[in-house]
C-alpha cells in the first residue's frame, strides 16, 4: 500500500473518499468538518444538529457525494471526547474505517490527520499512530484458502496535515509502516498452521527478517541457529526433554543486531516457541487444541520485534533468543515424573509435560545468562492458562523483581495502547515451587500458577536485570476490534520496540538496588 503525506484542502483531492474525525464534545464543526461541510452544502452541520453525527467514539456516518466533490464518498467518524483522545484510539478508529472502505471496495482515501490541533499530542505521533491502524486494521491471513475472499484492497492513503511539519511527517510513517509490518510479521507466523511453522520453519522466518532487515536498512542481523548435537553439547537437558516426543528436531535461534557502539549486548529478548503443544503425555483437552499453533506466539514476537529495530537503527545492541520445538506424546516422550537437568546445572522434576514452555524457556534464559550476558532480559511466552484466569484476554501480565525495568515495560505497553499489569513476586510462593528429588518442580500447582510459573523461571535467569511478560490472554483474538483482526495480534512487538527505544533514548532503567 501506497501512503504519503500531503498539505492543503483535503475536500480538494483526487481520492475515492474522504475521511475526517470529529469530537463528541465538540461545540462547533471545527474547521475540517466546516470546509467539507460547505462543499457538501451543509449537509455536515445538518446530520450534526439532527444528531445523526455525535462524535461517539468510532461512530462512523457516510455521506454520499452530490457531484460537488471528486470523492465518491465521505465519511466522519467519531473520535469521543476531546480530552480522552490517545494515540491508540486514533489507531483504533483509523483500523476500523479502513476496512469499513475496503468492504465498500475503495481503492484510495484521503484522511485528515485526526486531533492535529486539538490535543497535546504531537502530530508526528498522530501520524504513526494513524500509519499503524490502517495497516494493522487491513491485515488478513489468506494464504492457505483456495477462494480468497471478494475484497478489492485499498492501495493508496494519503494523509493531510500542516505543511510546515511534511519532514517529520514522513519519518513517522516510515516509523509507522516499519512497526506495522513487524507486527504482521509476527501475526503471519502465529496464525500459520503447524505443520507450515515447525521448528525448521521458524529458522527460515528468522532467516527472511533478518534479509528484510539487511535489503532495507544496510544493517546486518547476525544469525545463529543450533541443532540437537549444539544442544546436548551445552547440557540443555530441558529443552531437550520437551523435545523427545516429536520427530521435528528442535532449534535453538540466536539472532543478533549491533546498533550501539559498545561490545555487549543491552538488551535480550527471549521467546518461547512451542510450534505446537498438544501437551506431551499430560495430554490437553481436544476441545480447542487446534489453538495450541499459537503457543509459539513469544518466540514469533521477539522475532519481529529485533526485525523493526534494525530496521529503525535504534542505537541499540539486541539479541533475540528462541526455543523452538513441538510438544508431543509418543514411545520417546519425557513423562511426568522424570527429572530433566538445564544448561544451568539446576534438575526439574516433570510434574506435568504441560507445564513445558517454561522448560523450553529454562535452557533458553540459561543460555541468555551465561553466553550473552545482557545487561537487560525480557523473555516472552504464552505460558499459563493461570495468566488467563488472572487477566482474561485483556492484559497482560508483567513479572519482575528489578522495579524499574518494570516500570520502563510497563510505560512502553502504555506507549503501545497494549494493556499490561505487574503482578507481585513474593519469595513465600517460591515454597510451592520446591521438589523432594530435584532442585525444583515445574508445576507449583493451582494457586497463583502464573506467579510460580514466573518464579521458575528466575531460577534460571543469571544476573542481568529480567522481566517475564504472559502473553497467554492476549497473543490471539477470537473477535474483530479496532486495529485487530481476528486471530494472532502481534501482542507485544509493540511494547518490545518501545522498550527499545527508550532504552537507546538514556532513560535510566539501571538495574533496582
Amino acid at each position: 500500500m501506497q501512503i504519503e503525506i500531503r498539505s492543503g484542502d483535503i475536500f480538494n483531492a483526487d481520492t475515492n473518499a474522504i475521511v475526517i474525525g470529529f469530537f463528541e464534545d465538540s461545540k462547533e464543526l471545527g474547521h475540517e468538518a466546516e470546509a467539507l461541510d460547505k462543499v457538501l452544502n451543509g449537509t455536515i452541520s445538518k446530520l450534526w444538529k439532527d444528531k445523526k453525527i455525535t462524535g461517539k467514539l468510532s461512530e462512523m456516518t457516510e455521506i454520499t457525494s452530490l457531484g460537488n466533490i471528486s470523492s465518491d464518498l465521505q465519511v466522519v467518524i467519531g473520535l469521543g471526547k476531546q480530552d480522552e483522545l490517545t494515540p491508540d484510539r486514533v489507531r483504533g478508529v483509523t483500523g476500523e474505517v479502513c476496512r469499513l472502505l475496503r468492504r465498500k471496495k475503495i481503492s484510495s482515501v484521503s484522511i485528515q490527520l485526526m486531533g492535529a490541533g486539538y490535543t497535546d499530542i504531537g502530530e508526528q505521533e498522530l501520524t504513526q499512530s494513524l500509519v499503524e491502524g490502517a495497516l494493522l486494521g487491513l491485515y488478513v491471513f489468506h494464504k492457505h484458502r483456495s477462494t480468497k475472499p471478494e475484497q478489492s484492497d485499498i492501495e493508496k492513503i494519503t494523509i493531510y496535515a500542516a505543511l510546515e511539519m511534511m519532514p517529520e511527517l514522513e519519518d513517522a510513517v516510515i516509523r509507522g509502516r516499519i512497526v506495522s509490518e513487524s507486527v504482521n510479521a509476527a501475526r503471519d507466523m502465529v496464525n500459520e498452521p503447524s505443520n507450515y511453522m515447525t521448528p525448521a520453519d521458524m529458522v527460515e522466518a528468522a532467516k527472511e527478517l533478518a534479509a528484510e532487515s539487511e535489503r532495507r536498512k544496510g544493517i546486518p542481523l547476525q544469525l545463529r541457529v543450533m541443532e540437537r548435537k549444539d544442544m546436548q553439547e551445552l547440557g540443555m537437558g530441558a529443552l531437550l526433554g520437551v523435545a523427545r516426543g516429536s520427530d521435528e528436531p528442535p532449534k535453538f535461534i540466536v539472532l543478533t543486531y549491533r546498533g550501539g557502539g559498545s561490545q555487549g549486548i543491552d538488551l535480550a529478548l527471549v521467546g518461547k516457541a512451542i510450534t505446537f503443544d498438544s501437551g506431551g503425555i499430560s495430554i490437553k483437552p481436544s476441545e480447542k487444541m487446534e489453538e495450541m499453533k499459537g503457543d509459539m506466539a513469544g518466540g514469533a514476537s521477539v522475532l519481529a520485534a529485533i526485525s523493526a529495530i534494525a530496521r529503525l537503527g535504534i542505537k541499540l545492541n539486541v539479541t533475540a533468543v528462541v526455543s523452538a520445538t513441538e510438544n508431543l506424546p509418543s514411545g520417546r516422550a519425557y513423562k511426568p515424573g522424570d527429572v530433566l537437568k538445564a544448561m544451568n546445572g539446576k534438575t526439574i522434576e516433570v510434574i506435568s509435560t504441560d507445564a513445558e514452555g517454561r522448560l523450553a524457556l529454562a535452557d533458553a534464559l540459561s543460555y541468555t545468562g551465561c553466553k550473552i550476558k545482557p545487561r537487560y532480559t525480557v523473555d516472552v511466552a504464552t505460558l499459563t492458562g493461570a495468566c488467563v484466569i488472572a487477566l482474561g484476554n485483556v492484559s497482560m501480565a508483567v513479572f519482575s523483581k528489578d522495579q524499574q525495568l518494570a516500570d520502563s515495560l510497563l510505560a512502553a505497553a502504555a506507549r503501545a495502547g497494549e494493556r499490561a499489569w505487574q503482578m507481585p513476586m513474593f519469595e513465600e510462593y517460591r515454597e510451592q515451587n520446591k521438589s523432594d528429588v530435584a532442585d525444583v518442580k515445574n508445576v507449583g500447582g493451582r494457586p497463583a500458577g502464573a506467579i510460580t510459573a514466573a518464579l521458575f523461571l528466575s531460577e534460571f535467569t543469571g544476573s542481568s536485570a529480567w522481566a517475564h511478560l504472559d502473553i497467554a490472554g492476549v497473543s490471539m483474538t477470537d473477535k474483530e476490534k479496532n486495529y485487530c483482526p481476528k486471530g494472532a495480534t502481534g501482542v507485544p512487538v509493540r511494547t518490545l520496540i518501545n522498550l527499545a527505544v527508550g532504552l537507546a533514548s538514556g532513560k535510566k532503567v539501571d538495574k533496582a538496588e
